[in-house]
């Protein structure tokens, strides 16, 4: 799928204002797209339309650093060593699923892991869905569950 075609049906689902910080949002506006891995936008297009089917919403009621985080995001400029994330590099967020907890969330996308367009990893025991496409060394399995 085209990255083009994959970003127009995601904004049937998302803002982009939902899916990168405000300070990245205040600078770029809708030009912020550009700053978000294809296949994270294809992953998330899939596992919203095809596989949970239902609303997930990443930054809102006043949370702004739940998808792309930049270098003015608290969580990234308080870090006093290396900090690599997905979440910097534009392949992550952080959602909740209207109806569902983040454990059934989870479930569901691991019974639907087929529907895939690639290998994701998924943040366990949490109370929020943490979906990214970090590419994990070493590790060829669709679905790969980390503890934070």
């Amino acid at each position: 799928m085209e990255r083009r075609q994959i970003i127009a049906e995601l904004r049937q689902f998302f803002s982009i204002e939902e899916l990168v910080c405000d300070h990245t949002f205040a600078k770029w506006g809708e030009s912020a797209w550009q700053f978000l891995d294809t296949a994270y936008l294809h992953t998330l297009l899939i596992v919203r339309k095809h596989i949970l089917q239902r609303p997930m919403m990443c930054n809102y009621a006043g949370m702004h650093q739940r998808g792309l985080r930049c270098n003015m995001c608290p969580l990234v400029a308080d870090k006093r060593t290396v900090y690599l994330s997905s979440h910097i590099l534009g392949k992550a967020g952080d959602f909740t699923v209207d109806g569902m907890t983040a454990g059934e969330a989870r479930e569901k996308i691991k019974k639907h892991a087929h529907l895939l367009p690639y290998a994701i990893r998924m943040e366990k025991d949490v109370s929020w869905l943490h979906l990214d496409v970090l590419p994990q060394y070493g590790l060829e399995q669709k679905i790969y569950e980390f503890k934070g």
